[in-house]
């Protein structure tokens, strides 16, 4: 495939500028003219006139997609065809990843797809849940409420996520500082008392020879240590993605008392919103159950939701497994139990959901009222033996100079 640089005019007058790829320019002028553009200029890009497509973090955030399903609800209660608002929604979304997605899938559903098949070719941009929820939504003829629902299933997803966020933003800040600090007296200070004492012919004390020590170790090897850091990071990272790491850490999370109320809410929440999510849009309680499982941060809620859908296919209610299991709090259960009795299993989901989202943020503001008497106390064991280990030859010194 070539990629073609172009130059066109849109619909509302607006000059655009944009790359696609395809096998001949004739192919390239055909798609253009497709997507409803006059075309002004193309040229086939080489390596000096081609974009520069480096993206951090580029791939669209549960913000960004909520926000794209609330337009497009406004633009189907329009009535404005699915086809014509994927472009306005391509020429308006900044994403680079999303708007190539959202090309593609305007290409799909020309080609004849539904948009729930064009939209899971792209299953790193649009999640899972939300590929079965328009899924459910095209086959019952309610795409603009399972869209919504959508929507407010990202938005209370990413408010949940941001509020975790914010409360690791505090230690990470004070550990990431406490770092610099040390290595700054390590490599600066600490060895201009080594240099003061042996001209003085007087020894340190045994505080300064520790820090001293340090000190000589990590100037005379620091790209030992960096690449020591760097593998760590690196092994931690790769084992965190394996099996025996997922368990590793995952019973780590349940087990620490500083987290462990937090990660059991938080999930609580996000398999109370999302189950009443999917089953409010039409899909079935066992498909909803995998596709939660899917989706589970942790991955002995997964593997116990996996579980309850397996129960839940030989006709068990999803309330006893999830009492079996022994994950989730009584509360839980016990309104699911109640739900399915009378018939209103999508409502106490709902309200369980909006119960443990104000217990989450609960959940954070205990969590950060607890770290911070545990940050002043490894602030005090790090800067304080830093400053003991500066102090305590200025009062040697100053014992030496009074016996002269």
């Amino acid at each position: 495939m070539t990629k073609y640089g172009y130059q066109a005019i849109n619909k509302l007058g607006k000059v655009i500028n944009g790359v696609i790829e395809a096998e001949t320019e004739d192919e390239a002028l055909i798609s253009i003219k497709s997507q409803g553009l006059t075309i002004i200029e193309i040229k086939q890009q080489n390596l000096l006139t081609q974009d520069i497509n480096i993206e951090i973090g580029g791939w669209p955030s549960p913000r960004d997609l909520s926000v794209m399903c609330r337009q497009f609800v406004s633009m189907n209660k329009a009535g404005v065809t699915i086809i014509e608002t994927l472009r306005m929604l391509y020429e308006q979304t900044e994403n680079k990843r999303l708007k190539e997605a959202l090309r593609e899938v305007r290409l799909g559903i020309e080609k004849g797809d539904t948009l729930a098949q064009a939209l899971s070719a792209h299953p790193k941009v649009f999640p899972s849940i939300m590929i079965n929820m328009v899924a459910a939504g095209e086959a019952s003829g309610t795409l603009h409420i399972a869209m919504e629902r959508v929507s407010t299933q990202l938005e209370r997803s990413s408010h949940t996520r941001s509020l975790v966020k914010k409360a690791m933003i505090y230690p990470i800040a004070v550990l990431i500082i406490a770092i610099i600090i040390s290595i700054v007296m390590l490599v600066k200070v600490i060895p201009s008392y080594e240099d003061m004492f042996s001209q003085l012919g007087t020894d340190l004390p045994w505080i300064t020879k520790f820090y001293v020590f340090l000190s000589d170790s990590l100037i005379a090897h620091w790209l030992l240590v960096v690449i020591a850091v760097i593998a760590a990071v690196v092994g931690i990272s790769a084992f965190a993605k394996t099996d025996l790491g997922k368990h590793f850490f995952g019973k780590i999370a349940l087990q620490l008392p500083i987290i462990k109320n937090l990660v059991i809410k938080s999930a609580s929440s996000q398999m109370a919103r999302t189950m009443g999510t999917l089953m409010g849009s039409g899909v079935s309680l066992v498909e909803a159950t995998n596709i939660v499982a899917d989706i589970m941060g942790n991955v002995y809620f997964k593997e116990a939701l996996k579980q309850a859908a397996e129960q839940v296919s030989i006709g068990m209610p999803l309330s006893r497994p999830l009492e079996d299991c022994g994950m989730f709090p009584p509360m839980v259960y016990h309104m699911l139990r109640i739900g399915e009795e009378s018939g209103n299993t999508e409502e106490m989901l709902d309200k369980l959901a909006d119960y443990y989202d104000e217990e989450v943020e609960m959940a954070v503001q205990s969590l950060m009222a607890a770290m911070e008497p545990m940050i002043i106390v490894v602030l005090a064991v790090v800067v304080g033996g830093l400053v003991a280990a500066c102090m305590a030859p200025m009062l040697t010194m100053y014992q030496a100079l009074d016996t002269m």
